[in-house]
């Protein structure tokens, strides 16, 4: 039970948690549709990606200072995990939808040859995760998740 005396890991923890379940009703009044697995998928408005490094980052700053070495530590990996979940993973979930949309243009092109409803294990493919990364406002209120909780936490410490 030391794992819940650490401040710094129960407040990263906590804005995963409450990123991926707050998730589910941003997605709700935005599209008027419910979602209830958005609680444990990638993407997304807010990004738990960020809301959990910033947590840590904040609590890191909380306990240590905010002139403290770890706490200088903590901000950098912030920044490279913010700016991948904006950048890379978000141009890879882009590459996902054009390839998953050739391969089904693709598959209309081969039915039309051929009887494909005769091949099973041949027809089955999974399409690609498209939905990777973040927005830079995702990733922006993401951040600011993380930093409430982790200041809403250390109150509790």
């Amino acid at each position: 039970m030391e794992f819940l005396s650490n401040y710094p890991i129960v407040s990263s923890l906590s804005a995963i948690v409450f990123a991926q379940i707050i998730k589910i009703p941003i997605h709700f009044i935005a599209t008027k549709e419910f979602l209830p697995g958005l609680a444990f998928s990638t993407g997304g408005m807010p990004s738990s990606h960020s809301a959990a490094v910033t947590s840590l980052t904040a609590a890191v700053g909380l306990i240590e200072g905010f002139d403290s070495t770890l706490f200088a530590v903590a901000a950098v990996f912030s920044i490279i995990t913010m700016y991948d979940a904006s950048g890379v993973r978000r141009h890879a979930g882009t590459h996902a939808t054009l390839l998953n949309q050739l391969v089904k243009d693709f598959q209309i092109l081969i039915d039309g040859a051929k009887n494909w409803e005769n091949k099973e294990k041949y027809q089955k493919r999974e399409d690609l995760k498209e939905l990777l990364g973040h927005q830079p406002i995702e990733v922006f209120f993401g951040a600011i998740t993380g930093i409430i909780v982790a200041i809403s936490l250390y109150q509790l410490y």
